[in-house]
């Protein structure tokens, strides 16, 4: 897979080629700083893949987008802003990733270039046909949520959530000191999360297993539950008993 880096920052490029450079399958064609070199280097080398960051001086990623046009690669936009994700589905991404980009969440992305790669060339130019096609993929278990804070969206991995909490409108997340709302009944989330890693405790919250610091017995068959950030939630009887 030829791959094109263009991000105006050196220590950005050079983290995403020192990883791409143990993928045995991957060839970089270019790192470049701007939208304007890359339009010279996809004409020329003909990229399959483009590793795109946003905000960029002269011609930013997005207006690179458009400039290609149909001549456009499959992009995956790599960028420190999360308020993009939207924006980055109407260019018709195939992903979207959060710097500093990690390893794990590079190879999803790119395991999803591949799949697209496989499929036929009018197929893959219609690229993404849906928010959701965006944040889920055809795993049984979400790799990351579509969260908002605000009037901001942003793309947040599983692995960073610590609890879920609905209440009659909208559930929240909690990820570190930071909480977002997410358009999503508790239920639905329930059957999405990976069971390995997520327990429903109650009608109310979900948590992330290694996020749990203590558990005590209650009353009634009830648990208290101590979360690292110190909340402390119910793990009601019912619920319990569905996990054992």
């Amino acid at each position: 897979m030829r791959v094109l880096v263009v991000d105006d920052e050196a220590p950005a490029r050079a983290r995403l080629k020192r990883l791409l450079a143990a993928m045995p399958d991957v060839t970089v064609v270019g790192k470049d700083e701007d939208g304007e070199q890359a339009v010279a280097r996809i004409t020329e080398h003909a990229p399959q893949l483009v590793l795109l960051d946003v905000r960029m001086p002269r011609l930013n990623g997005f207006a690179l987008v458009q400039a290609m046009g149909s001549e456009m690669p499959l992009t995956i936009f790599c960028t420190a802003h999360g308020e993009y994700a939207l924006q980055a589905f109407e260019a018709r991404a195939i992903d979207y990733l959060l710097k500093p980009v990690q390893p794990e969440r590079l190879d999803a992305a790119l395991d999803r270039a591949r799949l697209h790669l496989q499929r036929p060339v009018a197929d893959r130019k219609r690229g993404l046909r849906s928010v959701s096609d965006l944040v889920e993929t055809e795993a049984p278990y979400l790799p990351r949520l579509l969260v908002h804070d605000g009037l901001r969206a942003h793309l947040l991995p599983v692995e960073r959530i610590d609890r879920i909490r609905a209440d009659r409108n909208h559930a929240e997340v909690h990820s570190g000191a930071q909480n977002f709302r997410v358009r999503r009944t508790l239920t639905s989330l329930a059957t999405r999360l990976d069971p390995t890693f997520f327990l429903r405790i109650s009608k109310s919250d979900i948590v992330r297993l290694d996020a749990v610091r203590e558990i005590h017995p209650w009353s009634h068959g009830d648990y208290r539950v101590v979360m690292h950030d110190g909340a402390t939630l119910s793990w009601s009887r019912r619920f319990r008993a569905d996990a054992e």
